[in-house]
């Protein structure tokens, strides 16, 4: 890969991994923690969201992205012509 190639790869995996971290982030700490009293107000399946976010949703989403930080990531492969296959 080229010079201008492998920054530019870099650059946009970078970007991936801020964004994905800053939904990581803010899933995790702002609205299992900060944010938990106001989202306890509301309910879903009998328990209030806040108690939801930091115990069960936290999880569902940090599996939901690194399904997509893979789809991303293979696409940018194959983009830059870097994939295995």
């Amino acid at each position: 890969m080229a010079s201008n190639n492998a920054k530019r790869y870099w650059r946009t995996n970078l970007k991936y991994l801020a964004v994905l971290l800053l939904i990581w982030f803010s899933v995790s700490f702002l609205f299992g923690i900060v944010f938990a009293e106001t989202l306890n107000q509301f309910r879903i399946g009998g328990f209030p969201l806040g108690f939801w976010f930091a115990h069960q949703g936290a999880i569902y989403v940090f599996v939901i992205l690194i399904f997509v930080y893979v789809y991303l990531m293979n696409r940018l492969d194959k983009k830059f012509d870097v994939d295995e296959i």
